[in-house]
């Protein structure tokens, strides 16, 4: 259809800088973001994201803008924007929405338009397609074409890049499929599975991260059952895990931007399509309660209130991404409770954090504090010495067993999911 296409990337975040970045290598490509601040920094060479290394990105033949207009005249825009969930837990697809409006706004005959966002199936063909067709005036399937192509984006992976991963495609016809693959497969080696339709490659993104919000559902469940037990579940899973068919899943808060929300979506689109998804829930409950259970277990071993230091406030470790941290609630939870939190994280941005959370981030973790909760496994606090961030007979709040085999004084006390 296309020999050389222009390319435009709608969204310069997470997911579509990088792809953004890889594809310039083989395609003309313009990067777009509404984020002046964003774009301006992207152009003076760094990345606040850490997915791209400062080198990579002044190396990649990349255009940024924050104007639409220069967008104009490309022949596929692939739209990378966040797809939240609200107060509500429903799909908020404000992002989408205008995101397609503006698209819409810039297309020409002949165009493709695909979607990395995660959302259910129906949402590209649906609800985009017609937003398209009413901003262009043109007609869809004829004049413009639709595809789908789901994100694998995992923050602070150097190893699983979108230049080394499968990517999955979809396209409105065959041709559109095939054009798509021909084009992702440029970056990655042809390392390309063409979706039967779109609605399927849509579907295939929304289960892969419910299927880890359910999986760590049960972990975070059953380290629960033998806490009570007196047995640490990180011993139960380096023996369960000796099985060869055993799945290597963590207890922990579930946050971030993809698994704590996208199984929303999946819920959404069984009960619009008359299915209760019990599991896909349960999962849910589980996971967004753990905020709630940590605290509370938190402020029961300790005797009043207390000087609680928290070590992370990122959703993960060693990255910089603070949506959706259900640190961010341990934290709220511990302050009801009466307790005096002060929260440090070098990965984290202390602007972003206070205007996100109200959290204002210590520039010191400081010292003598009844309690420290290693909420997010970072690098660097492998090293930190307990023994000075707590008085000696503190508590040591493990969430993610970073410290389980550091030995402490006998006076310390260590609690752990």
């Amino acid at each position: 259809m296309i020999e050389n296409p222009r390319i435009a990337v709608i969204g310069l975040g997470y997911v579509g800088l990088p792809l953004a970045a890889a594809l310039s290598q083989h395609f003309d490509t313009v990067g777009f973001d509404i984020n002046e601040t964003r774009v301006a920094e992207l152009r003076d060479g760094h990345d606040r994201t850490g997915e791209l290394s400062d080198g990579a990105l002044r190396d990649a033949p990349l255009s940024v803008t924050a104007d639409l207009e220069e967008t104009r005249g490309c022949d596929i825009f692939i739209v990378t924007v966040p797809t939240p969930v609200g107060a509500d837990n429903e799909p908020d697809l404000t992002a989408v929405r205008k995101a397609t409006e503006g698209v819409g706004s810039v297309i020409a005959s002949g165009n493709i338009i695909v979607f990395e966002s995660t959302v259910y199936p129906g949402v590209t063909e649906d609800i985009c397609g017609p937003i398209l067709a009413e901003k262009s005036g043109l007609t869809p399937g004829t004049d413009f074409y639709l595809g789908y192509s789901p994100e694998r984006i995992n923050p602070g992976d150097k190893v699983h890049t979108v230049d080394k991963i499968t990517k999955v495609v979809s396209g409105e016809t065959p041709e559109v499929a095939a054009l798509l693959a021909r084009v992702y497969g440029s970056m990655n080696g042809g390392n390309i599975f063409i979706a039967r339709n779109i609605k399927t490659a849509e579907a295939s993104k929304v289960i892969e991260n419910a299927q880890r919000d359910i999986n760590i559902a049960f972990v975070n469940e059953i380290s629960l059952i033998f806490e009570k037990m007196g047995i640490s579940v990180y011993d139960v899973l380096d023996a369960a895990g000796t099985k060869w068919n055993f799945l290597n899943f963590q207890p922990g808060l579930v946050g971030g931007h993809c698994i704590g929300v996208d199984p929303y979506y999946l819920a959404h689109a069984a009960q619009a399509n008359g299915v209760a998804p019990e599991v896909v829930l349960a999962g849910r409950r589980t996971n967004d309660g753990m905020s709630t259970v940590v605290a509370d277990r938190i402020h029961d071993l300790l005797s009043g209130k207390a000087k609680i230091l928290v070590l992370g406030i990122t959703f993960k470790e060693n990255v910089p991404d603070i949506r959706n941290s259900k640190v961010a609630d341990v934290i709220k939870r511990l302050e009801e409770l009466g307790h005096a939190v002060t929260v440090y994280d070098p990965e984290a941005d202390a602007e972003e954090t206070r205007e996100e959370y109200g959290i204002d981030l210590a520039a010191e973790p400081g010292t003598d504090h009844d309690c420290v909760i290693g909420a997010v496994p970072h690098d660097a606090y492998s090293d930190l010495s307990l023994t000075n961030l707590v008085k000696a007979d503190g508590l040591v709040a493990d969430l993610k067993g970073m410290w389980r085999h550091r030995s402490l004084p006998d006076s310390m006390r260590r609690w752990s999911l």
